[in-house]
């Protein structure tokens, strides 16, 4: 359908009654999927449903200011949009109902997320970029509320981005950066924080977006006076407006049911984003929300008579139907007429989405049944493996569980016994499961050509007479080969750009490339990340600098909900490779040396974790990122910036590797495993229980997520004997979850002559001052006596009881 904006001065009444009807359709459409949708969750088909009812006209005016290159960075009340836009058909929305793992038939998430999620294929089967800028994109959604406003910001500045900077291949991604971001929000999540500082941080910024905040007066239960200062969200972000004088926000309000209003208010939006760069607000008052927030309740329990009955005769499809039919658009008849096609129309959808859903369960079925009716004839089980035949044979609409149960519990009885039926069932469960479970596990990660762990390690070069320079001189000259390497490579922070960091790891390096590339930003964590995570989806490699580790959690919600499951949520079928660059460890108070490294590792399953002891480790890493497509979390060394270090010939070219261990001494007696600052200390005890005649040897972990890919640390076990584990996080956390991948993974429990054990920091955060280390973290003489006495248990005659 042709959704370009026209007007009746410009169009013959045919075509625009024509223009009418279609987006009549496509309302009634969407409506009718929600009221069957939801009948699909109460019958028990679907698990749970969202809808979009009562947000149609709204969506139609954006569709037709929607052009192609725009992103749409939404939530879940979204479909009539989507559809609008030819990017959801009614199957694909049941598709989504059922949880169906095929993506061809579910395309927004082959069922990993629940409806009312949507997103758009931004790569190719390889995974190269599509040509975004021939179609129209949405970015995939996250359930969190106001989750999507950070990538918001992101998206709209890559249009920016695009626009100022020269040598930069964007035919894949801008045309000038004429692009506009769309986001989407309903009233009650504008009290979410990450939606204010979005907000804060575009009128800043002054990127092209246009944000669209649904007012239905309600956020679930809760009414307006709850959530908005005034009860009104435009008036209180007023001060945002901008003036003559100063830069701002162009704002519109208008009500959520007059379509021609909507129309105008949406073309001017787009027009000022586009051509000015300037980020828009529509206030779309007036809404309603005919079913309630989801299928898991009734609004009838919290709204009044009077509420409902007020939503009843101003919600936005029978208004426009009474506008069509003012206007003589048409006539009664033709829109009942209509209207009864698309209901017929909506439940073919559902009976051949259902069908499709249903047809690989029942195939497999028969195959399943058949393999047990020939088991159970031959076992001396068989009435219990009759049992479970007969059972998985009374379910008349089976799912993937059903089948996987029954098959596996039926092998339990077999146990023992031993013929060519049990060894077909055997090899059909094993099948089945090995194809299976890639459907909800796969694409966590890159695991192709050009994936982090197929990139080479290339060491660092050094020359006879090798410089020493403090390590931030190692990291800023390899910035500068990157910057020159990648023209699409930028970075932003707080302080990163006048000022070089904190560290002065980018020194100079705004006057050599300029303020786009290497900039500041204010002091917003949740939108530094937002701001990576859109461009990074539009094709640029930002680099997304978090001042300092402790202050990471600010940003944690994006992080874990929307960067380092976007790759598994879209199936594979958009990527963000964002670089976070942090610093930490070692440092003084509790805010400015934290080590909350199991936080990360558990929250962060997506992205690469990386804590390098030195800075050309880290400079090495950034190298290898540039290389690969996925997102990462760089942590260095706080304490290392002025220590000295031997400067590399090839910076920009050397690269360390992801998820390899390095092994910084050999020795005979004990694996000793850390990694970042506190391999120094490691080093220092090691060195000092020579003394004593303990031989321990060293390894750098390096890649927290992945950690040691390759088993090489089991290998030292077996050579050891034994095994400690030794960082700064605290008890229980980084350094138990490295015994686990050692112990438990890789089997070293085999090799062990001692019990595996760990050394960490105290349970509280860290005290100030040189003492407030001393006594809060692992120092030289615990790593020492803690060594010591494993060794005394095992050997108490050489290594009499120290203290």
């Amino acid at each position: 359908m042709d959704i370009s904006p026209k007007t009746s001065n410009d169009i013959s009444f045919d075509d625009f009654k024509t223009q009418i009807l279609n987006d009549y359709k496509i309302a009634v459409l969407s409506r009718t999927c929600s009221l069957l949708g939801r009948k699909e969750v109460l019958t028990g088909k679907a698990k749970f449903g969202i809808f979009g009812d009562g947000k149609e006209l709204p969506q139609l005016a954006m569709a037709r200011s929607f052009k192609n290159g725009d992103f749409r960075s939404g939530y879940y009340r979204d479909q009539t949009f989507m559809m609008a836009l030819g990017l959801m058909t009614p199957k694909d929305l049941f598709h989504g109902l059922y949880a169906t793992t095929d993506i061809e038939k579910e395309p927004m998430s082959a069922g990993r997320q629940m409806g009312g999620h949507y997103v758009t294929h931004s790569l190719n089967e390889d995974g190269s970029w599509k040509n975004l800028t021939e179609q129209k994109n949405s970015s995939g959604d996250i359930s969190c509320t106001a989750g999507q406003m950070p990538r918001l910001l992101g998206l709209a500045q890559a249009s920016k981005m695009y626009r100022n900077l020269s040598n930069i291949d964007a035919s894949k991604f801008s045309k000038n950066g004429n692009e506009v971001a769309w986001g989407t929000i309903g009233n009650a999540s504008t009290s979410e924080g990450m939606f204010l500082e979005t907000i804060n941080a575009a009128g800043v910024l002054q990127v092209p977006m246009v944000i669209s905040i649904w007012d239905d007066d309600y956020g679930i239960s809760v009414p307006a006076e709850y959530h908005t200062t005034k009860e009104d969200i435009s008036e209180m972000l007023s001060g945002f407006k901008r003036t003559d004088e100063k830069a701002g926000f162009e704002m519109f309000k208008v009500k959520g049911w007059d379509y021609t209003a909507l129309m105008h208010a949406y073309e001017n939006a787009s027009d000022i984003a586009r051509e000015e760069h300037v980020p828009v607000i529509i206030h779309v008052t007036e809404l309603t929300q005919p079913q309630g927030h989801s299928s898991s309740g009734s609004h009838e329990r919290y709204k009044s008579k009077e509420r409902l009955e007020w939503e009843k005769e101003n919600d936005c499809n029978k208004r426009f139907r009474e506008w069509i039919l003012e206007t003589g658009i048409t006539t009664d008849e033709e829109l009942k007429a209509l209207e009864k096609s698309i209901i017929r129309e909506v439940r073919s959808a559902k009976r051949e989405a259902w069908s499709e859903y249903l047809s690989e369960h029942k195939t497999l079925k028969k195959e399943l049944v058949l393999l047990l009716d020939q088991v159970a004839a031959k076992s001396q089980n068989k009435n219990f493996i009759a049992k479970v035949k007969n059972d998985l044979i009374a379910i008349e609409e089976p799912i993937k569980k059903d089948l996987a149960v029954s098959s596996r519990k039926a092998l339990r009885y077999v146990l023992g016994e031993s013929f060519p039926e049990k060894d077909a069932l055997l090899k059909w469960t094993n099948t089945f499961l090995k194809e299976t479970q890639p459907k909800y596990s796969a694409d966590l990660y890159n695991d192709g050509p050009t994936g982090a762990l197929s990139v080479k390690e290339v060491k660092p070069h050094y020359p006879a007479n090798t410089e020493k320079v403090d390590g931030r001189i190692i990291l800023r000259d390899n910035f500068d080969k990157i910057f020159e390497q990648y023209p699409n490579a930028l970075v932003f922070g707080e302080d990163s750009g006048a000022i070089g960091d904190v560290n002065q790891g980018l020194e100079g390096l705004q006057d050599k490339f300029g303020k786009f590339r290497v900039s500041d930003t204010g002091i917003r964590e949740t939108t530094i990340i937002g701001q990576g995570t859109g461009m990074a989806l539009r094709g640029l490699r930002p680099i997304a600098e978090i001042q300092y580790l402790d202050y990471i959690f600010y940003a944690l919600a994006t992080l874990t909900d929307d960067v380092a499951c976007l790759r598994y949520r879209t199936f594979g079928k958009q990527k963000a490779p964002l670089i976070v660059r942090t610093r930490g460890h070692r440092l003084e108070g509790i805010w400015h040396s934290g080590s909350p490294m199991a936080a990360l590792i558990h929250a962060l399953r997506g992205m690469y974790i990386l804590s390098p002891r030195n800075m050309t480790q880290a400079a090495g890493f950034y190298n290898t990122l540039l290389k690969t497509d996925e997102p990462a979390l760089v942590i260095e060394s706080l304490n290392g910036y002025r220590l000295k270090e031997d400067k590399p010939t090839n910076l920009g070219e050397f690269c360390t590797p992801i998820g390899k261990v390095e092994t910084l001494k050999e020795g005979s007696d004990i694996t000793l495993v850390s990694y970042g600052s506190t391999l120094r200390i490691v080093m220092q005890a090691a060195d000092e229980l020579k003394e004593v005649g303990i031989d321990a040897e060293v390894i750098d972990a390096q890649t927290l997520l992945p950690f040691d890919v390759y088993e090489d640390t089991v290998k030292s076990v077996q050579k050891t004997n034994r095994i400690l584990v030794i960082d700064e996080d605290v008890p229980g956390g980084c350094s138990a979850y490295l015994l686990n991948e050692i112990i438990e993974k890789q089997g070293a429990y085999a090799y062990l002559d001692s019990a595996p054990q760990t050394l960490s920091s105290k349970a509280h955060r860290p005290a100030y001052g040189t003492d407030g280390d001393y006594f809060s973290k692992p120092n030289a003489e615990d790593v020492f006596e803690k060594v010591y006495a494993i060794m005394s248990e095992a050997d108490p005659q050489n290594y009499p009881r120290l203290r």
